[in-house]
């Protein structure tokens, strides 16, 4: 009773945020099956009421449709199977509309299971010639037939906007014969190649990469037509999954996170995303799970310290709770959605669309991914790991880092003090040599890895040899084993090297350097020969970390942050509105530890030391949220101040 007179008197509601200005939601969905048969029958509005009161969000994102193809609306168009004593989608959007929040909804696009089952002319072609029992062509007619119409249909109730699920991590190489007398007449390849490294399967990748692009330009602009308002992203387009410039009309980018590992997961997409120039956010599961049907619903604290990572690069962020098998929404999890609510907010006001402040740039190279990669847009065969790897080097060495790919960094690379390049053996060769033109015009340039350093062979200041494996690397009495890729140089006149590489745990059988530093024109290039990226993935050390930061110490000997007393925290520097924002995350828990599924023991640190690079004196520094001042000092344009304890996230705010 007091949940429906609650509605009764609430006050007008203000028109829904638009999603460039949509900061913090939550997203529903069951993906619904033929097996179920009652849904909307416990979802009561009061439910919907109490969940917009108490946790507020600008936004919430509700199922329509899942792999399976099952709709959990009543469709016209396409495959419902339960009796609807009433519509669950309508339920929502009239209870948001009164609150005056945005409905979006999930949606699966390319994965349809029932499509491809009543229609085995839209399914995708396997490399044997055999139907996709769950995957549609982008060749075919599953847009215009049935997605483009349930768009239209969903943007009927009001909707606000989709995020269509499946799409370029569920979109696979088609062997139809519309898609390859397509490619056949585009390239004049007749012998189409099934695997990697047989002739031209590259260019059949590239050639299925291009018809994905069109398929979602296609379905986003023929809705866009139908309703302009009605906003669109296709899940993880122009994200790591994607390393693309944005060439279509998606309205936003987005994506949800694994549900393990997921604070060093938010960390990596984060910096993917945010300068591609689009609204957007990241979702975090509310959940850990093997993908086995076993969930373990994770403490508010753990979905706060994967926010706080998505916050410091000036994103939005949602949280995935799932839906019942009605549709009906489990309040009893509203409290953890409140704890993080109120996290997300307390932060907004100094986080929400930041902008970094250049310092460390982590190259993320089309060129290099498309070089490796065997799928379309699917990076799930350790494509990200040497990337993946050095990141977490530099961040929990302290280290700012963006990461940027070649369309970010195009005649920008002056702005960044260091470049570094993460083990890719492929790159553009124009963009190649800017990066060598960067340096010398006063640049510094870390390229990393036993490949990656044989694009730079000319410029390095020494001469190469074979690589080894099996080896032991590091600092002087501070060395670790690996199995990683060694390359063996040998330093020309003038090159210092830094580290040492060993044939053993004893530091007697040493056989050479491990990294060298080169001065070329006004600027440096250091390189290290060893794999560190992908070796950091399987075996993480101190050594490595150490190591890395003695490196990066040569060409970057005074990073604009500097923080002592921990090595679990990690930094983001951004400005707005003429402020300098130090977010520092405390990062402690285990994270990679798969058998570590839910964590409330996030230990606060400190105090700890920041300094901070100035060229004049600040008027105040205050720590936020919680508006707390705090006294510096101010001396060789260096601002110092102690943060005396961190709990999970907060802002230096510097002005």
């Amino acid at each position: 009773m007091v949940l429906i007179n609650s509605v009764a008197i609430a006050q007008p509601p203000q028109k829904p945020l638009r999603r460039a200005d949509r900061f913090f939601g939550l997203h529903f969905d069951f993906h619904a099956t033929r097996s179920d048969l009652t849904i909307g029958q416990t979802l009561t509005e009061g439910m919907i009421d109490t969940l917009l009161n108490r946790v507020k969000p600008d936004f919430i994102q509700v199922d329509t449709k899942g792999h399976v193809g099952v709709t959990s609306y009543p469709t016209k168009v396409g495959y419902a199977f339960s009796q609807f004593t009433f519509d669950p989608l309508k339920r929502f959007r009239d209870v948001t509309n009164r609150h005056g929040v945005a409905l979006y909804v999930h949606h699966s696009g390319v994965w349809d299971n029932e499509a491809v089952l009543h229609h085995p002319g839209w399914a995708r072609h396997r490399p044997d010639g055999k139907l996709d029992t769950e995957k549609t062509s982008v060749f075919g007619a599953y847009a215009d037939s049935l997605l483009i119409p349930q768009l239209k249909e969903i943007a009927d109730y009001g909707v606000d906007g989709v995020w269509t699920d499946g799409e370029c991590w569920g979109t696979e190489l088609d062997y139809g014969p519309t898609a390859l007398a397509a490619f056949r007449q585009a390239t004049g390849i007749q012998d189409v190649p099934k695997k990697k490294g047989e002739p031209h399967f590259d260019d059949f990748v590239e050639f299925n990469r291009k018809a994905f692009l069109k398929y979602v330009g296609h379905y986003v602009d023929e809705v866009h037509k139908y309703k302009p308002s009605f906003q669109i992203a296709s899940n993880w387009a122009y994200s790591s999954f994607m390393p693309e410039p944005v060439n279509t009309n998606v309205d936003f980018i987005s994506g949800d996170l694994s549900s393990t590992n997921a604070a060093n997961s938010a960390a990596f997409e984060a910096r993917c995303i945010a300068p591609q120039g689009k609204p957007w956010d990241l979702m975090a599961w509310s959940f850990a799970s093997n993908y086995d049907g076993i969930h373990a619903p994770k403490p508010a604290r753990q979905l706060c310290q994967e926010a706080a990572q998505v916050l410091a690069m000036g994103g939005g962020f949602q949280a995935y709770f799932t839906q019942n098998r009605d549709a009906s929404i489990k309040l009893w999890e509203m409290p953890v959605m409140e704890e993080l609510a109120r996290f997300c907010r307390e932060r907004q006001a100094y986080c929400y669309k930041t902008e970094a402040v250049p310092q460390v740039a982590l190259l993320y190279s089309t060129t290099g991914y498309k070089h490796i990669s065997s799928n379309i847009y699917r990076p799930w065969n350790g494509e990200h790991n040497a990337m993946r790897g050095i990141l977490d080097l530099l961040l929990y060495n302290q280290l700012p880092t963006e990461i940027l790919m070649e369309h970010h960094l195009r005649g920008k690379m002056q702005q960044y003090p260091l470049i570094v390049i993460p083990e890719w053996s492929a790159l553009d060769p124009v963009f190649r040599d800017e990066l060598i033109q960067y340096a010398r015009n006063g640049g510094n340039l870390l390229v990393i890895g036993s490949d990656a350093v044989l694009n730079f062979r000319e410029v390095l200041g020494v001469t190469l040899a074979d690589t080894i494996k099996n080896a032991f690397f590091g600092l002087p009495n501070h060395i670790t084993g690996t199995a990683a890729l060694n390359r063996i140089f040998t330093p020309l006149a003038g090159t210092k090297t830094v580290g040492g590489m060993y044939k053993s745990s004893d530091m007697r059988d040493y056989f050479g350097p491990a990294a060298s530093v080169s001065a070329l024109g006004k600027g440096k290039i250091a390189a290290i020969y060893l794999n560190i990226g992908s070796q950091n993935q399987q075996r993480q050390t101190v050594q490595c970390r150490d190591f890395l930061a003695a490196v990066v110490q040569e060409v970057l000997p005074k990073p604009a942050v500097q923080v002592h007393g921990s090595k679990k925290v990690q930094l983001a520097v951004n400005q707005k509105d003429k402020k300098l924002l130090v977010n520092v995350i405390n990062m402690t828990g285990s994270h990679a530890n798969k058998a570590v599924h839910t964590s409330d023991d996030i230990v606060p640190i400190g105090p700890l030391t920041v300094s901070v690079r100035r060229l004049q004196k600040p008027k105040q520094v205050t720590l936020q949220p919680g508006n707390q001042p705090v006294s510096f000092h101010y001396k060789n344009d260096e601002v110092s101040f102690i943060i005396p304890k961190l709990d999970i996230h907060l802002v230096a705010v510097i002005e």
